[in-house]
């Protein structure tokens, strides 16, 4: 959704190759990238191969920038009205300007965070034939496994697993949650529920807004856990552990390992998010800078391949997940945020079709508001969501 692109080159195509028979054979092994890394794969399958990944440094900026991820420190957010004032302008200043920012003391304490790592660790690592049972492209399916959403539509197939559970607003009974993490998944998505009401607390305050004004919009009403697993890459030079996109939700929330390979796309230069302990990366989502007319920024990011690994992470959404929301509630820019010298920019859409139309279009595709001109096309979204 930034407003510069990446300089990422095409896809080329390969003659004589037939890449729908080796998607639905790796496909068919429902062993996903675990199970390459298991059969001793020295060399990466074409369908990972990215030609878009530039080879040298600088073709975007300078590789791996220092992080200057701004850092708010949650402490006292309900207790001391100053604190709380700095926070605010801290948040906004983030939104506006990076997309991104890291939370620390936010109340979840390190026990449940190593444990929710360790947990998608077990799950990922666990027999191949518990996980087969879980393999599916049906994403309407409260939880499932298997190795990238828009495996068949995106150009290029990402390093990495994924475990998908639809926690709220209507979770999964605990039987379908998987045996090795089923107590975490649900320890830490309910902790992280009531995080996600403190941020969006204050990202109302720093729009000008009633605290709960987006929490009554619903903004906090669905949450969608995704536990990634990136096993080290035989070579991490030529594809990605996921491709450069921005998130359609309104808000993420990602724990991740000290393994570093996140990156935002900050004035046309890859910044490294840089782990620090205890601490939850926060990004904005595509229905967020629709509902703030562009205020508030979602931004491309994208997780490099390494050769060292797993590299394990925890990101939840902060969205309804196609049919679980209560009603196909329309989002536009709060109209409370608008006048004469900022008139809307954006159309209304319901989050069901938004969220559709980006696992239409797949990772790949770049996705986010950036591209929405695109909504208006045959099969997306009906109407432009542009004005």
């Amino acid at each position: 959704m930034a407003g510069t692109d990446s300089g990422d080159a095409p896809v080329r195509a390969e003659p004589g190759y037939d890449r729908e028979s080796e998607l639905k054979a790796f496909d068919a092994s429902r062993t996903g990238v675990k199970g390459l890394v298991d059969a001793g794969v020295s060399k990466l399958p074409r369908i990972f191969v990215d030609h878009r990944r530039p080879r040298s440094p600088g073709r975007s900026g300078p590789a791996g920038t220092s992080s200057g991820i701004p850092v708010v420190d949650l402490e006292g957010a309900h207790e001391d009205p100053g604190k709380r004032g700095e926070m605010i302008r801290r948040v906004g200043r983030a939104c506006e300007d990076w997309g991104f920012f890291q939370v620390v003391n936010h109340g979840i304490g390190d026990g449940v965070l190593s444990g929710i790592i360790d947990g998608v660790r077990r799950f990922h690592e666990q027999g191949s034939e518990v996980k087969m049972e879980l393999y599916s492209r049906d994403q309407s399916k409260k939880v499932l496994f298997n190795t990238n959403f828009d495996f068949y539509r995106a150009p290029v197939a990402n390093w990495r697993d994924s475990l998908y559970c639809a926690m709220a607003p209507h979770p999964p009974s605990p039987e379908e949650l998987p045996r090795v993490c089923r107590d975490v998944i649900m320890e830490y998505s309910n902790q992280l529920m009531r995080l996600g009401l403190t941020i969006f607390e204050l990202l109302s305050e720093a729009l000008g807004l009633d605290p709960k004004h987006l929490e009554d919009m619903g903004c906090a009403e669905g949450l969608y856990f995704i536990g990634h697993y990136y096993p080290a890459c035989p070579e991490p030079d030529l594809t990605q552990g996921l491709s450069k996109h921005t998130d359609s939700a309104f808000l993420t929330v990602v724990l991740q390992d000290q393994t570093g390979g996140l990156q935002v796309l900050h004035e046309n230069h890859w910044v490294d998010v840089d782990p620090v302990h205890g601490a939850l990366v926060v990004n904005l989502g595509d229905m967020l800078q629709l509902i703030t007319n562009g205020k508030f920024k979602s931004v491309y990011h994208r997780v490099l391949a390494k050769n060292v690994g797993p590299r394990i992470s925890v990101a939840c959404f902060f969205r309804t997940h196609f049919e679980q929301g209560n009603s196909p509630r329309k989002y536009g820019p709060i109209k409370e945020l608008l006048s004469e010298q900022n008139p809307p920019v954006y159309r209304e859409t319901s989050v069901k079709d938004y969220v559709k139309y980006i696992y239409s279009k797949g990772d790949g595709q770049g996705g986010g508001v950036a591209a929405a001109a695109a909504l208006g096309e045959k099969g997306g979204v009906k109407n432009n969501i542009f004005l």
